[in-house]
């Protein structure tokens, strides 16, 4: 039986460095595992910050002028527009111009029997003859007793009494012809005549009908309107009023000429606003020599604008408003918002023409998420993100990929 055979011991230094190596390499992992889990944990909260911030879209405002114009609603009006009333009253016995006549000045249009004022201009021509009458046989009193005063037939007292007495017959007759021109010009209004050459726009008599003298009974006889140049009445809002100068220009537009436009000059303004609507109303001169448009017609009325300066617009999404008043959400250069006050100058629907509160470097939010506050942080995109901002988490996290 051969003997086993022993395998020489382990020496005590070589298990030390074994142990040695095998601690300072479960070290290393024990090390790089953790190293590695503090960056994750690391680069997991600042992916978590980063998202945090929210994203908004960013513009600069247009300071091109949206629309140098303004279209209103006008009025077309006659230049000269006569109501004919009668100042005698009595029963219209003809009429010689029905509507859409053309007429001149001091043409008769119609004629009113007016039996009444006849007998009165009959009555007081008597009794303007009678005062006649009077006056001149007190005046051959006076003359036949002033060849008496020599003779001493007639005292100074009655030769004063007869001229005191033809005095007042003289007065008399002077009333009474007074009194019979009057109605002589009352008789001459029975035949109602044209005031100026223009268009009969309205008939509201006929033959027969009661006429009562003045306005106030009812409807205008006639109605005389020049209308070889109109009138166009425009409402404008207050804002708009120091941009419309007299002398500007404007385009109308009227339904029934659907392919053509009218030009016409802006003449005057009321220089008031009225409280009830806030706007002004302005006189624009049209020419109508023609005679295609009509009076009392609709137009739409397009006016030129004068600015001193170009309006700042953005987009209608932009606009905030809350109980703070109406404000605009702008980011500084360090991409932190800050909320700014602004003034509606004009809406234009997508587009808002601004009075005040923004600069023209200003960067905007187009469409402000709810929630933000002034300072708070916020990542950039659109046409002004890179505009003076610094280098966002998201962007370190990009480049260290």
């Amino acid at each position: 039986m051969q003997p086993t055979e022993q395998r020489p011991p382990v020496s005590g230094r070589r298990l030390g460095i074994f142990g040695v190596v095998a601690l300072v390499g479960a070290g290393l992992i024990v090390g790089t595992g953790i190293r590695a889990r503090e960056e994750q944990d690391n680069r997991l909260k600042e992916w978590t910050d980063d998202q945090a911030i929210p994203t908004v879209a960013v513009a600069l405002p247009n300071a091109k002028a949206l629309s140098p114009t303004i279209d209103l609603p006008g009025r077309l009006e006659a230049y000269s527009r006569a109501p004919i009333y009668a100042r005698v009253s009595g029963y219209l016995k003809n009429w010689d111009a029905d509507i859409g006549a053309r007429v001149k000045a001091g043409q008769v249009i119609a004629e009113i029997e007016a039996p009444d004022l006849d007998q009165q201009l009959l009555q007081a021509r008597a009794d303007l003859a009678s005062a006649q009458a009077s006056a001149k046989l007190s005046e051959a009193t006076l003359a036949r007793r002033k060849t008496l005063v020599a003779s001493n037939f007639v005292s100074a007292q009655e030769i004063d009494e007869r001229t005191a007495d033809l005095s007042n017959k003289n007065g008399a007759v002077k009333a009474g012809q007074a009194n019979v021109e009057r109605l002589e010009a009352l008789a001459g209004y029975k035949k109602i005549a044209a005031p100026f050459d223009g268009v009969v726009t309205s008939r509201d008599t006929d033959v027969g009908a009661l006429i009562n003298a003045g306005g106030n009974s009812g409807p205008a006889m006639f109605t005389v309107s020049d209308i070889t140049k109109l009138r166009v009445y425009v409402n404008v809002p207050q804002n708009y009023v120091p941009a419309i100068k007299i002398g500007a220009k404007a385009t109308l537009s009227l339904p029934d000429y659907p392919n053509r436009s009218f030009q016409a000059t802006v003449e005057a303004s009321s220089q008031a606003v009225d409280v009830a609507s806030g706007t002004t109303r302005m006189q624009l001169g049209l020419d109508n020599s023609s005679g295609e448009l009509m009076p009392g017609s609709y137009a739409s009325v397009k006016l030129n604008l004068q600015r001193d300066a170009t309006p700042l617009s953005i987009p209608a999404s932009a606009l905030i408003f809350n109980g703070n008043g109406l404000r605009v959400a702008t980011v500084t250069p360090d991409d932190k918002v800050l909320f700014k006050t602004v003034k509606i100058g004009r809406d234009l629907g997508k587009e808002i023409e601004l009075a005040s509160g923004l600069a023209p470097d200003d960067r905007i939010i187009t469409a402000p998420p709810d929630g933000l506050a002034d300072g708070d942080h916020v990542r950039v995109t659109g046409a002004g993100a890179a505009k003076g901002k610094p280098t966002t988490a998201s962007e370190k996290q990009d480049v260290k990929g």
